[in-house]
């Protein structure tokens, strides 16, 4: 019997990596492929056959929803599972891919668990899922908490023992930073929504202060940022992960966090969002340019 074919669409490399090593962790008997926009995932699809798409909605060349609409045109691709894996979980942007035919969705940001539930209900309804499962493990590697950095490594992320700790100085007091909507925005965490405020902004990256609460974000561990702009309300949704988190303040009890948002997305639209956006707030002095 041939090999379960999986086609996983994004223009941000890092995603892509995160799906596919969740999805071989689980399933290790799947092919699969990747694209990096609707037009490359295009070829492919005339050229190979697959039993499921997992695409992003907004990419270069072609959309998400520009290769959902062109798939249910063909006759050998009316029936194919396709999940759009996607930060526009709006109640208008559903509608428009239901309308489409698209076969389900995941929220980024995501985790290991909430991407294979709706893979397996895939496989289940095209009736795959006993021949993928087969092969498939006892149990499966996501016990660890940071789901993006066990996804990458296979869960065999090297343990660090760090050095003992030098005694620490005397705490200076850090006032709280203000949450206004001045250079504030919404970080979607596989944990949760939370306010930040942009402390620091560049075309690579965020530099944000978030509440610290009960479950602490982790080091990669993919995200969304929502940014608003102007009297027209536009929003971004920018996908990334946390590349570094240290506390604002100088204590172990600190009640805000610090965190460097790293961004994954190569859509020239965003990029040129981000730009205006970049000169609005500096003109402002919402935030400091250049993170």
């Amino acid at each position: 019997m041939s090999k379960v074919s999986v086609l996983v669409v994004d223009d941000a490399s890092f995603i892509r990596d995160l799906i596919k090593n969740c999805l071989r962790n689980y399933f290790p008997g799947i092919r699969i492929e990747d694209a990096v926009n609707g037009r490359k995932a295009q070829t492919l699809l005339t050229r190979e056959s697959f039993d499921l798409v997992l695409c992003d909605w907004e990419m270069p060349e072609m959309s998400g929803l520009e290769l959902l609409s062109w798939c249910r045109e063909q006759d050998q691709l009316k029936t194919l599972p396709f999940i759009m894996v996607t930060s526009r979980g709006d109640k208008e942007n559903v509608i428009q891919a239901i309308q489409a035919g698209v076969s389900d969705f995941v929220s980024k940001p995501f985790t290991n668990e909430q991407l294979l539930s709706k893979v397996k209900k895939a496989f289940t309804k095209a009736g795959l899922l006993d021949s993928v499962m087969a092969s498939a493990p006892t149990r499966m590697n996501s016990a660890f908490g940071n789901d993006s950095l066990n996804a990458l490594t296979g869960g065999k992320a090297q343990v660090v023992t760090p050095a003992p700790a030098a005694p620490a100085p005397r705490p200076v007091p850090v006032p709280a930073p203000a949450l206004t909507s001045r250079g504030q925005g919404q970080l979607r965490l596989p944990s949760g929504t939370q306010a930040c405020v942009i402390k620091a902004l560049s075309l690579k990256e965020a530099l944000l202060v978030v509440r610290r609460g009960e479950v602490l974000p982790q080091v990669l561990d993919s995200a969304v940022l929502d940014l608003e702009q102007g009297e027209s309300a536009e929003v971004a949704r920018l996908n990334g992960y946390l590349h570094a988190i240290v506390a604002y303040e100088p204590k172990p009890d600190s009640a805000w966090l610090q965190l460097t948002f790293r961004f994954v997305d190569q859509d020239a639209d965003k990029m040129n969002y981000l730009s205006r956006l970049i000169a609005h707030g500096t003109a402002q002095k919402h935030f400091v340019p250049g993170a």
